[in-house]
C-alpha cells in the first residue's frame, strides 16, 4: 500500500533534483523500511530515488524491492546503468534476477558487465534450479591457513564491504581447498597474538554440503546445526561459495509456499499470485481440478450402481456424506502430519512399519469416537433399528482406519519414488477415500442387513 505521506515529499525533491534530500531518504532508515516509504512510486520514480544513494546502499535497497519492481527497473534502465547494478548485487540475487529479466534484455546487458562478474554469473547459472550452488552465492571471506592473525584481519578488513557475511572466515589453500573455518569472534580474541598462524585457531571439523545438494536438504543442515552460512565444496572439497541463513530463511518460505499450493491441488506458481497471468494461474488450477472431477465420477458410478440398495432403505443415503467426509478428513490428517514429519526430517520412508502400526491404533481409536456418534445419531430415527444403526459404527471404524493407514503410507510412496510428497495433496487423498469410504459404506450395509 502506497504511503501517502511521504510519496509527494519524495516527488516534489525528484522534482526539484534534491540530490541532498534524496541521498539523507536513503541512509536515515533500514533498506527495508525505505523501500516501504517508497511503495506506490514508478519504476523509473524508484530508481531516481536510490541512484543517488551511496553503491553498497543503492545495492541494499534495491534487493529489499519487490523483484516484479526490480525487473522493470533494470528493463527500463539505460544498458550501462544497468550492467554496473548488476556487478553491485550478490551474486545469488543477480543471478536470479536475470532469470525474471527479457531474454533480449539479458542479451543487450551481460556483455557490458564486468569481465570477473559475468563469469561468475554464468558459473551459477549453470546449477540446477533449487539446487546449492544455484542458491549460494561466491563472495566470502576467506584466508590462507599460514596467515598470521593480524594479516588475516586486515584482509577481512579489504574484503568486508564486498561480502554479504563476514561472521566466518574460511580457510583455504592455493587450489581453493576447504581446510578450516574460524569466526570473526574468534580472531578477534586471538588479536593478542598477532603472529599466530590462523590454522592453529581454526576448526576443522566442517558442516558443509555439496553444490548438487537439493536446497531443502541445505535448509534442514543449516538449521540442524545452527549455522549463520553454510560452505558449498564440489567434489575434491574445493570452495565454491557459500549459502547464507537469509538465503535459506528465503528457501524454507519457498519450499512452504510450494506445499502449500500442492496441498490444496495447485501447480506451484512461478511468481507472486497478482503477477501469474490469468491464462497460466487457470492452467495450474485446471490440471488438478480435471483429475479430482474424474475422481468424484467414480464416486458417482458407485452411487449408481447401488442405487437400488438405497432405494431400498432410504436412511443410507442421508449418512453417506458422513462417512466419506470422515474418511477423507482422517485421510488429510495423517497426510499433513506425515509430509510435516517428513519435511522436519523426523523420519523416513524406513520408518513406514512403524507408522502404519501408530496410524492404525488411531484410526481404530478415532473411527471408534466416530462410530459411537454415528450410532446415537442413526438410532435417532424412527425408522432404523438399534440392530441396523450399527452400520454406521462398523462404517465408520473402518473407513477413518482406512483414512488414517492410506492417508500416512501415500506420501511415503512418493518419497520413495523421488518425488514430492506434497504432491499428495489433501483433496486428492479426499478423492481416494471418498471412493474407498461409499465402498465399504454399502458392502458393510449389505452384510448387515441387506
Amino acid at each position: 500500500m502506497a504511503n501517502p505521506l511521504y510519496l509527494p515529499e519524495l516527488r516534489e525533491m525528484l522534482a526539484n533534483n534534491d540530490v541532498g534530500g534524496l541521498r539523507e531518504f536513503c541512509g536515515a532508515l533500514h533498506p527495508a523500511r525505505t523501500v516501504e516509504f517508497m511503495d506506490g512510486l514508478t519504476a523509473e520514480e524508484s530508481w531516481e530515488v536510490i541512484r543517488h544513494a551511496d553503491e553498497h546502499l543503492r545495492r541494499e535497497i534495491f534487493c529489499f524491492f519487490e523483484e516484479d519492481l526490480q525487473v522493470r527497473i533494470l528493463e527500463s534502465l539505460d544498458r550501462e546503468d544497468a550492467a554496473r547494478l548488476i556487478g553491485e548485487m550478490p551474486p545469488d540475487d543477480r543471478v536470479d534476477l536475470l532469470q525474471e529479466v527479457a531474454p533480449k534484455v539479458v542479451e543487450e546487458v551481460l556483455p557490458l558487465v564486468a569481465a570477473e562478474e559475468r563469469r561468475d554469473i554464468q558459473r551459477l547459472q549453470a546449477y540446477p534450479e533449487d539446487t546449492a550452488g544455484a542458491v549460494m552465492t561466491s563472495e566470502f571471506a576467506r584466508v590462507s591457513e599460514s596467515t598470521p592473525v593480524k594479516e588475516a584481519l586486515d584482509q577481512i578488513a579489504h574484503q568486508a564491504e564486498q561480502l554479504e557475511t563476514i561472521y566466518y572466515i574460511f580457510v583455504v589453500d592455493e587450489e581453493g581447498h576447504l581446510h578450516g573455518l574460524v569466526s570473526a569472534r574468534e580472531l578477534l580474541s586471538a588479536a593478542r597474538y598477532p603472529d599466530r598462524p590462523v590454522g592453529e585457531i581454526m576448526e576443522r571439523d566442517l558442516v558443509t554440503v555439496n553444490a548438487g545438494d537439493d536446497q531443502e536438504e541445505v535448509a534442514a543442515k543449516v538449521a540442524k546445526y545452527d549455522l549463520l552460512a553454510i560452505p558449498v565444496v564440489d567434489d575434491e572439497h574445493r570452495m565454491l561459495g557459500i549459502i547464507t541463513h537469509d538465503d535459506v530463511i528465503d528457501v524454507i518460505a519457498e519450499e512452504a509456499v510450494e506445499d502449500a499450493h500442492r496441498a490444496a491441488a495447485v501447480e506451484p506458481l512461478d511468481g507472486s499470485y497478482m503477477s501469474t497471468p490469468l491464462i497460466e494461474l487457470t492452467k495450474k488450477r485446471a490440471v488438478w481440478l480435471t483429475i479430482l472431477f474424474f475422481g468424484a465420477m467414480l464416486t458417482a458410478i458407485a452411487i449408481n450402481h447401488h442405487e437400488a440398495n438405497l432405494e431400498s432403505i432410504p436412511w443410507l443415503v442421508i449418512f453417506i456424506t458422513v462417512v466419506i467426509s470422515s474418511g477423507g478428513n482422517s485421510g488429510n490428517q495423517s497426510a499433513a502430519l506425515v509430509i510435516t514429519a517428513l519435511t522436519a526430517g523426523e523420519i523416513s520412508v524406513f520408518d513406514w512399519w512403524r507408522i502404519v502400526k501408530r496410524e492404525s491404533a488411531m484410526g481404530i481409536l478415532l473411527g471408534g469416537l466416530l462410530g459411537t456418534c454415528g450410532y446415537f445419531c442413526a438410532i435417532l430415527r424412527s425408522d432404523v433399528s438399534a440392530y441396523a444403526a450399527l452400520v454406521l459404527p462398523v462404517t465408520l471404524i473402518l473407513v477413518v482406519l482406512s483414512g488414517t493407514v492410506l492417508g500416512s503410507m501415500l506420501p511415503l510412496l512418493f518419497r520413495r519414488l523421488g518425488l514430492d510428497p506434497a504432491l499428495m495433496s489433501n483433496p486428492v487423498v479426499a478423492g481416494v477415500l471418498d471412493v474407498l469410504g461409499f465402498l465399504i459404506y454399502m458392502n458393510v450395509a449389505l452384510a448387515l442387513i441387506l
